[in-house]
This record gives C-alpha cells, structure tokens and sequence, in this order.
C-alpha cells in the first residue's frame, strides 16, 4: 500500500475545516471519528474478473495531492420558487436547518463505509442540503461545483418528506485556475425518500483529465418511496463511482441509469448496486458506456434479494462498445436472491462495432471514421431515453458529439 494521505493529516487540520463552517459539536466529532478511524478502514473493493484484477484504489498515492486546507471551488445553486423548499450551501444548513442535519447526515452512507468515506467525512469543505417538505413538488434544482483546487470534498444530502417529488441535476467540472499536476475529486451524496415521495436525482461529472474521481451516491426509500438516480461520467482521468439503493420500504422502487463516454487514457470504474429489504419492491438497472483509444471500463452491477422482500422484481442490463482494439471493457452482473418469490434478470455485453452494420453504411458511401461515430450515438439512444431531467440528456448527448467530432479530426 502506497503512502496514505492520514499520514500527513492532523486533528488540528479537520478542526479549521469544521471552524470555517461554523459546525456544532457534533458534526466535528463525526468528523474526528472519521479520522480515527482511517488506520482500520479498507480501501473500496476492488473487483475480479477472470485474469483481471481492477481499480484498487489503496496503490494511488493521495498524500501527493490531497491537501485539505487548499480547497476552491466555485458552487452555484438555483433552486424553484416553491414555498417551503430549501436549496442551501452546507455551512448555511448548519445555521437553519441542523436538527435535520443532526437527523439525517451518515445516516444513509455511513461515514466509515471504506477509507474513501472516512477521508471525505473529515475533509469535506463544501456541500448543498436540499430539503422539501411534505406533499411539496419541487422541479428544476440545480447544483453545479466548479472545481479550482488541487483536491476538492464535496457532499450532498437530498431529504424528502412525505408526498413530496423532487428531481434534481448536479454536475462537477473544472474550472480554468491552474493546477499543475494530479488533483483528486470525492463527492457523497445521500438521498432519503420519505413515504410515498419521490427523488429524481441525475449527475454529469466533467472534470479535467487529470482528476481522479470517487464518488458514492447512496439512497433510501421509505413505503412506497422513489429514488431514481442518473450517473453519467465524461470526464477524468481515473473515475471509481458507486450508485445504490436500499429499497426499505414495501412497493418502493429504484431506476439506475449510467452512462460513460472514455477516451485517451480514462479509466471507468461504475457499480450500480440496489438491496431489495421490503416486500413489493422494483428495480431497473440500465448501463450504457463506450471506450475508445487506451480508455478502460469495468462494471459491476449487484442486485440483492432479502428473505423478506417477497414479490420482488429486479433488472439488470449493461452494454459496453469498444471502439479501438487497445481499449478495454469488462462487466461482473450479479444476482444473489434469498427468497423464491422473485423475478429477476441480468445481463452485460461487451463488444466492438458490428461489422456488418458499418459494412452497411460504407457500402453506401459513408466514411468509415462517420459511420462509426452514427454506430455510438445510436448505441447511446436506448439510455439516453431513459434520462428523464431533459437538460441532463441534452448535455450528455452535447458532450457525446463533441468527443465523436474530435475524432474525425
């Protein structure tokens, strides 16, 4: 294992951070916890596929670039006009809100999940509380972190009360200030669905190819809850993101969709992962990526079925497109049901461009270079139907094309 950045970390350092935020006792003993607890806490899991070991994160050398009293971002909010509802910057919430704070936070991502999660929990400096109140609709907000600092710790709470529908788009990029060398990005989020609510919650990660990336966004619903999240990764140099659910409450439901676009040397680590825990419960798990160039990908998608969650009904499908013959793909679906009253399914291709449609197109005239970039958008089509935030699908398709137009070049 490489030098841990813990090594170089102090209780004094987490202190300013919690200072800075104006935080109560007991959000700087969760954070100190959290930095205790680091000598004790395993890396996230890496996952095995035949012959091929992936993502092991503990080799990064973190303590070359992570330095927690440097970070700069740039946040910008807009929340609706909508009585009731609050779109707030962290340090703001702890002012107004820290009862819900003190209710909700860690509760959904335990703060000691793995080393990554601990770290964020000490070191995070900025982060938004989204809040909507009970039978409350709340459409359109919007969250974007502009990244100008060699490492930045964000974190997100999304908190939904009974009857209440909120759907949201967050997107983290990188901003002009130069940064020289290696940056490190870490972004949580927890969403809690109240009974009957639901949570649109979509995400587009666009950061300079020369971040390294981990993200956990983790939900859970109550009866007859909603958590539908959209994971859609461009950028980076290495990204390790994890999207789950916990269904805990019966007729609850989840949709999963993900969406990856690597190229030059990327590298893509996407889990998708949902816990069937109640009876009645619904999910869909849908993954769409394309590598290209050096650009490698893994997925792994986990679906669990609990002795209790009878009448269950769980999907999964993830469909990778190497477009060059030095990318690399591979994909670990799992199913692990311990009650019969299930249907479920799973399924992963990976692949190259079918030969017989691009001999169609350039038969017909089409460059090949052309025919191959028609081949991914339309690749991408059945995933991107599934986005439902329309700005956000618009954007991920904007950024598909310009990748593809840069290849024409």
């Amino acid at each position: 294992m490489s030098t841990q950045v813990h090594a170089n970390l102090t209780e004094k350092q987490v202190r300013e951070i919690s200072d800075r935020l104006g935080e109560p006792e007991w959000l700087l003993e969760t954070r100190l916890d959290a930095l205790a607890a680091l000598d004790d806490l395993p890396f996230p899991d890496v996952i095995h596929t035949p012959g091929r070991k992936w993502t092991d994160l503990a080799d990064l050398d973190f303590a070359s670039f992570v330095d927690p009293l440097t970070a700069a971002e740039e946040k910008d909010l807009v929340a609706p006009e909508t009585e009731g509802v609050e779109v707030l910057p962290f340090a703001e919430a702890v002012d107004e809100h820290e009862a819900l704070l003190r209710e909700h936070f860690g509760s959904v991502v335990d703060p000691e999940t793995n080393y990554l999660t601990a770290l964020s929990t000490a070191l995070f400096s900025t982060g938004t509380v989204v809040y909507v109140p009970r039978g409350v609709t709340a459409e359109n907000v919007k969250i974007r972190t502009t990244m100008n600092s060699r490492s930045l710790f964000n974190y997100t709470l999304i908190v939904t009360e009974e009857s209440a529908s909120v759907t949201i788009l967050e997107r983290q990029d990188s901003g002009e200030e130069a940064v020289e060398g290696d940056r490190y990005y870490s972004g949580l989020v927890e969403v809690v669905a109240g009974e009957n609510a639901y949570v649109q919650y979509g995400s587009l990660q666009d950061l300079s190819e020369e971040t390294y990336n981990y993200q956990l966004k983790r939900g859970t619903t109550d009866t007859y809850g909603t958590v539908n999240f959209i994971d859609c990764n461009i950028g980076s140099r290495l990204t390790k993101t994890s999207v789950e659910v916990a269904l805990d409450g019966d007729a609850s439901e989840t949709k999963i969709v993900g969406a990856f676009f690597g190229h030059e040397d990327q590298h893509f680590d996407v889990d998708a992962r949902v816990w069937h825990n109640a009876e009645h419960t619904t999910a869909d798990l849908v993954t769409r990526g394309v590598v290209d160039d050096h650009a490698r990908s893994v997925y792994e998608g986990v679906q669990h079925v609990g002795r209790e969650a009878w009448d269950t009904n769980s999907y999964q499908r993830e469909n990778t497109l190497m477009l060059s013959d030095e990318s690399e793909a591979d994909a670990s679906p799992k199913l692990i049901i311990n009650n019969h009253d299930t249907e479920a399914s799973h399924a992963a291709t990976v692949g190259q461009v079918d030969a017989e449609d691009l001999f169609y197109m350039t038969s017909r005239g089409v460059h090949e270079r052309l025919a191959k970039n028609m081949l991914v958008e339309g690749f991408f089509v059945p995933v991107l139907e599934e986005i439902a935030v329309d700005e956000l699908r618009e954007d991920m398709q904007s950024r598909i094309r310009d990748r593809l137009r840069a290849r024409t070049k």
